[in-house]
């Protein structure tokens, strides 16, 4: 009881913007671990359940997801990665979806993006984030430890394949995803960061190498293939920003879902996410930034004494 307790504590104040001390952070990535040990690489899901996308660290939007939405654990979520990295808050938002997900484990499944990853978020902010609100990079170390733990992938009611990324050359079955060993930083190739990287494209019918350095773009012969070996009806994915929130793709064979409204706080966009019943229906839930009036303000690292 005291353990539910100390988390409901905790959820609360993450749910204000608040951090919460190093000590409970390596506590709560402890419990974490211990879960998500126990997911599949593609970890089963049934309706009813509401599919998000990216989130990149835009805490004051995620809290509007969960207005739109519904709170855990009253709605079942899925949340496609890239929790972190862009936004100012990837350490509330991170650690707020993550003590959820130790507090209400069968409510919300976390699946790795292609920033949860040592060598991304040194580059494109939680790193540096992490340092300066806990003054140390002990909070980053144990967060990322936790990504390698992160499912890669889920399969919605045995019919709806769902990846951050996208395909890979190297994988044709769930099988083979199933048999990676993912508890690893994301490699620079191979199946695994495929799997976080891969976009599809409408002008490929087959495979080419992705712009983005990493992954691949695969075509509609490409996932009419996959699907049809795996039984699957839809994939459905995150990772590209689509200015309205969704976008389908080889004739609603492919989904994208973006749930980062008004990316990194300039791009415009609207976000969505996709909501799935018991029955087979769905339904997108469209949303906008977070009012203004309803944002903090990151608070700035203190200015640099000057010595002459």
């Amino acid at each position: 009881m005291s353990d539910h307790s100390d988390l409901d504590r905790q959820i609360e104040c993450l749910r204000r913007c608040e951090i919460i001390t190093e000590s409970e952070v390596k506590s709560l990535c402890y419990k974490a671990r211990e879960i998500l040990i126990e997911e599949s690489n593609v970890q089963c899901i049934d309706t009813p359940v509401t599919v998000c996308g990216d989130i990149h660290g835009q805490f004051y939007d995620l809290r509007e997801l969960f207005r739109v939405g519904g709170e855990v654990p009253d709605t079942n979520y899925l949340f496609l990665g890239d929790f972190v990295d862009r936004g100012f808050f990837s350490v509330e938002t991170f650690l707020l979806l993550l003590a959820l997900k130790v507090r209400y484990p069968d409510r919300i499944t976390l699946v790795r993006g292609n920033h949860e990853s040592r060598q991304i978020t040194q580059v494109y902010g939680f790193y540096e984030e992490c340092q300066r609100k806990y003054g140390s990079v002990n909070v980053w170390r144990y967060c990322t430890e936790v990504f390698d733990y992160l499912s890669l992938s889920a399969i919605i009611d045995g019919k709806i394949f769902c990846v951050h990324g996208g395909l890979s050359p190297s994988i044709q079955t769930l099988d083979q995803i199933r048999m990676i060993n993912r508890k690893q930083e994301v490699p620079h190739d191979g199946p695994m960061c495929d799997l976080l990287w891969s976009d599809p494209d409408e002008k490929q019918g087959s495979w080419e190498k992705s712009p983005r350095g990493a992954g691949f773009l695969f075509g509609r012969d490409v996932v009419s293939d996959f699907n049809s070996a795996n039984n699957i009806d839809l994939m459905c994915r995150a990772h590209q920003l689509v200015m309205e929130g969704f976008k389908w793709h080889f004739n609603q064979s492919v989904l994208t879902v973006w749930s980062a409204p008004n990316y990194c706080y300039r791009c415009g966009n609207i976000a969505a996410i996709f909501q799935l019943d018991e029955s087979g229906q769905n339904e997108f839930l469209i949303f906008e930034a977070a009012a203004q009036e309803a944002r903090g303000l990151p608070k700035k690292k203190p200015q640099a004494q000057y010595f002459l």
